[in-house]
């Protein structure tokens, strides 16, 4: 009898704690929204709105901050009068996210719409998404990132694959219907294994032709269709380094808006200290280099403004915290260090 009333307690305890918990109710909230479009429409009249331009976030800079301004719905109808543009624009809008309080945050994008007018009229600017990540607040670099990567989508499915026809989404930006076949196409990530290669004394690190001047990185890939984490990391360093990698560690997880939307999955792994000689792909690769742990922890304390030298010549640093190669560096410091 006493085992029964314990388990009806925990029962009760368990429930009780779900029907409280903020993260539990902020998701079915937000899950009624996408698959609620009267209720979402209902909800655009209480939120809030990021704005973008051609995908480029709108930044406020306040002394040496950068803000990204959470308009009001009222606010965003009164710019898009000023402009001569219909109030419906705002159905345009995808949710991206609420706050504890269960305001819903949405991203509308007015590339249509004159530059120029919006900036000077909020007095602010549309700022290109690689670096508002950097200098924003984490938590709304999360929420860009997520905004522009639906942004980017809706913008390029609107057309059914299967009968070409126009292509209609939900209010929230969920998904979007082709109407004649039928057919829900959901947004998608694509997945990219990040790695950084160590030997057990050294980790090496990558450039890209892409990459700012100075910059080195983990290596990274996506993923082939058919290939597990595991294989894609032992494959983008036989094919980039020509080193042969042992058993893939993971880190963690991180999306990631360029290209496109991806998801990184981040993690270590070691080669044999014997194989260590590098052949890189010049094809995929602008430098590769091992770097011992001095070398690391001197290049962490450098940024793109401070590795430039007085000779010209640029000395190495590492993507800033917001970006998940920063972690696996860091945490291969702390590894070597304990």
């Amino acid at each position: 009898m006493a085992l029964i009333y314990q388990a009806v307690c925990r029962k009760a305890s368990s429930l009780l704690c779900r029907l409280h918990s903020t993260y539990v109710r902020k998701m079915r909230y937000l899950n009624e929204l996408r698959e609620n479009d009267s209720f979402c429409r209902q909800a655009q009249i209480s939120g809030t709105f990021y704005l973008f331009h051609n995908l480029s976030p709108f930044l406020q800079e306040v002394g040496r901050r950068y803000l990204v301004p959470q308009l009001s719905a009222t606010e965003t109808k009164r710019i898009l009068e000023k402009l001569k543009e219909p109030e419906q624009c705002i159905e345009k809008s995808v949710l991206i996210g609420c706050s504890d309080e269960h305001i819903p945050y949405f991203a509308l994008d007015l590339g249509a719409l004159e530059k120029s007018v919006i900036e000077s009229e909020l007095e602010g600017s549309f700022t290109d998404l690689r670096k508002a990540l950097f200098v924003v607040d984490e938590k709304d670099s999360l929420l860009l990132a997520s905004a522009q990567a639906l942004l980017r989508w809706h913008d390029s499915h609107q057309y059914c694959s299967k009968t070409g026809q126009p292509t209609h989404k939900n209010v929230a930006g969920s998904k979007r219907v082709c109407h004649e076949s039928g057919i829900i196409y959901y947004p998608q990530m694509s997945p990219v294994v990040i790695t950084l290669v160590s030997d057990g004394s050294r980790c090496l690190l990558v450039r890209q032709p892409s990459f700012p001047p100075g910059m080195f990185s983990a290596l990274s890939g996506f993923c082939d269709v058919g290939e597990t984490v595991e294989e894609t990391a032992r494959r983008e360093v036989a094919e980039e380094v020509g080193l042969e990698a042992q058993a893939f560690r993971y880190s963690a997880s991180q999306h990631w808006p360029f290209p496109s939307s991806c998801l990184m999955v981040a993690g270590h792994v070691l080669v044999r200290a014997e194989h260590t000689e590098i052949s890189m792909n010049s094809l995929e690769l602008e430098a590769a280099r091992w770097f011992d742990l001095e070398e690391v922890v001197e290049a962490l304390k450098r940024g793109p403004k401070t590795s430039k030298q007085e000779d010209g010549s640029i000395l190495p640093w590492f993507p800033p915290k917001q970006a998940i190669a920063h972690r696996l560096i860091q945490e291969w410091v702390k590894q070597q260090t304990s």
